[in-house]
Formats: structure tokens, sequence, C-alpha cells
């Protein structure tokens, strides 16, 4: 095993490790009590997770996709909100290492990379979600060189607690009409909105941002070239829609388990109920299918982290797991039976926290859509067609 294999085990066991010593058993208390974990952050960024995808230069881990993929799966194993607190700044700083200036690197990364600075992407707007061509949100540039930024954004994922917020907002028209800006807070124009109240994850602030001509200059404009928006920002989206499957089989995991454990304690007609073949298949459908979806997740882990398309295979992950995730999380609610109704249980939060990953990041019918056209274009061969 190499040097770099041996680190990238170390992490995933030492995150196992705090989810072991710092989630499971509390995660109950720590959900019910809908309080922002702050002690929980200070140890992701002690981990240097917020690191992830940080170059090493700048102070980060930059660890591969599919070691990212299990340390998210881990994670969600213990609590699902845990990854709402990375994800989407992981997508922030991969942008920024592989699209930003020599200068906006320096100026972001070491303070992301320790979690001084943590950083939200802006996408869905009150029109438009899974379209991103949609948007509205504009930057339009003066005759002294400034933009001027205008609009809002809706349903942002630690929109209020972090830092500074990647925003993807047009600059002109077409595909080439999309640029990407690193807002940071505090900037006149730029303030937050209300909170949604959401049916789980109700730790994490999902906002509404507002830019009411915030003025930028090219020094905040990813790139400094404006036009390359919607790529750049597609091209993280890959990795977040693998790291939303991996999400998606850690909550299945947990969900199983606390099936398999219940079906081993609670009896009817002088058995316990796993020794029913009605339960039994269920159990069975769980554990297949959980193992499936870890797997695609695995193989468009590697499929991106080789550098190739992995649009349609990343799309495929999310859509599998996602639905693994709701099938297994309804299943554990019907192995718990009226148990599964009530909050003493985990098997009810897993049952509100699984629809989040049928909807999140492209919703599961945006995916089927993108994985048919691929197939129709001729890309079967990444399945083995």
């Amino acid at each position: 095993m190499t040097d770099s294999a041996q680190a990238d085990e170390a992490l995933v066991e030492g995150v196992r490790r705090f989810v072991e010593r710092e989630i499971l058993g509390k995660v109950q208390a720590l959900e019910s009590s809908e309080t922002y974990p702050s002690h929980l952050i200070a140890a992701l960024a002690e981990m240097g997770l917020f690191g992830a995808a940080v170059p090493a230069e700048y102070g980060g881990l930059a660890i591969n996709v599919p070691t990212y993929a299990r340390v998210m799966e881990e994670l969600a194993y213990g609590w699902t909100a845990l990854n709402c607190y990375l994800n989407s700044h992981f997508s922030a700083s991969s942008i920024i290492a592989r699209y930003g200036t020599d200068a906006q690197k320096a100026r972001y990364l070491p303070r992301m990379a320790k979690g001084e600075l943590r950083v939200a992407i802006a996408l869905t707007e009150p029109a438009g979600g899974s379209d991103l061509q949609a948007i509205r949100t504009r930057a339009t540039r003066s005759d002294d060189g400034q933009w001027h930024l205008k609009g809002n954004k809706i349903y942002i994922t630690n929109g209020g607690s972090s830092g500074a917020v990647v925003v993807l907002t047009r600059t002109g028209e077409g595909k080439k009409g999309f640029s990407l800006f690193m807002v940071e807070k505090g900037l006149p124009g730029f303030s937050v909105g209300g909170r949604a109240k959401t049916i789980a994850h109700r730790q994490v602030d999902v906002t509404e941002l507002i830019f009411d001509s915030v003025q930028l200059s090219d020094n905040e404009l990813l790139g400094g070239v404006a036009g390359d928006g919607l790529q750049q920002m597609l091209d993280a989206i890959e990795t977040g829609r693998i790291a939303m499957g991996a999400t998606a089989v850690g909550l299945a995991r947990s969900a199983l388990k606390s099936a398999l454990d219940y079906a081993a304690q609670r009896e009817t007609f002088g058995q316990p109920i796993g020794q029913h073949q009605a339960i039994q298949g269920l159990l069975a459908d769980m554990g297949s299918k959980t193992l499936a979806a870890r797997a695609l997740v695995q193989e468009a882990a590697q499929v991106k982290a080789r550098g190739g398309r992995a649009d349609m295979v990343a799309g495929m992950a999310k859509l599998f797991a996602g639905e693994v995730c709701a099938e297994v999380a309804l299943n554990c609610v019907r192995i718990h039976g009226g148990s599964g109704y009530v909050s003493d249980f985990p098997a009810e939060r897993y049952y509100r926290e699984a629809p989040y990953f049928v909807l999140v990041e492209g919703s599961n019918e945006i995916q089927k859509t993108i994985i048919a056209r691929r197939l129709l274009s001729g890309d079967g061969q990444a399945v083995g067609l």
C-alpha cells in the first residue's frame, strides 16, 4: 500500500472512530435539541475535513474523490446533518483550487482549509432550481470596471452561517453567459433573508440570500474571466452528486443496522420478528440494495478521479443511492411497526432525512433526463454497453 493510500485509510478510520465516539448513541439528543452543533463543526475542522479538496500547498488534505465519498458515507452513518456542513464547502474549495487565479487561491484556500472561512454555494432561485440556465440573478459591469450583483437566491444550505458564498450569476447570454463570484459577508447590499423550516436537518441553516447591487471587482470573479461559470459549476456538481450518493448510502446503512437490531430483539408469536419470512424479505432487499448503491457510488467516484466525463455515472449514483435510501428508510419504519412512528426510535428520523437525497443536487427526475440523454448520445460504453 502506498503512503497516499495509507493516509486515505487512516483518514477514513479516523472519521469512523469520531462517529463512534461523538455521534452514535448521542444523535437522537443532538437532533431533537435543534441546537447548532458548534462543537462538532469544530471537530470536523480539527480533522482537516474542511480542507478535503484544498491542495496541500494551501494547507489542505487534497484527498481523491473515492476517499471523499467514503468519508461522507461514514459521517452519514452517524448523522447526515454533518455532511450538510461539508459538501457545499468542498464544492466551493474544489472550484477555487481548479479554476481560481493564483491570487484567489492564496486569498481564500488557506482559510477554507482550516475551516476559518466556510463557504456556501448559491444556485437555486425562486424561478429556477435544477435548471441552472433559468437563473435570473445578474452581474452587470459598469464603465469603471466594477460588477454590480443583483438578485435573490433561496434554499441556500449554510447561507447564514457561512462567511462567504460562491454565486452563479448571469453576466451575458447563452451558455457562456454565466460566471461565478466569490462574495464575502459584510459587503454593502449583501444580506441574509428568512430561514426555511425543514422537516429534517433543523440544525443546518437553509436561507434566502439577497444581493442588492453588491459591488464586486474582477478579484472576486472566479478565474478572472467572465463566461466560464456554468462549466465550472457543472464540474463541481458531478462530485457533489457523488458525495450526495455516498451520504445516502451512509443513511441507508444506519437504517439497515437499526432494522436488524430491532428485528433481533422484538418478539411476536413467540419468536423474534427477524425469524418471520416477511421481515426477512425486507431485510434481504435492504442489504442487497445498500451494497449495490455503495458500489455504484464508488464506480462514479473512480470515473471522476480519472478525469473523465462523469455527469452520467454521477447522476446514476445519486439517483440509485437516493432511491435506495428512501426505500430502506421506509422499510426500517415498517419493521419497527408502531415504534417507527415515534421519535424515541431512530427510524422516524431516517424517514424524515431520506427525501433530501431524492431532491437535492438536482432532483432524481433531472438525473433520469441526464442519464437518458447521455445513453442516447452513445455514451453507453461508460456503463459497459
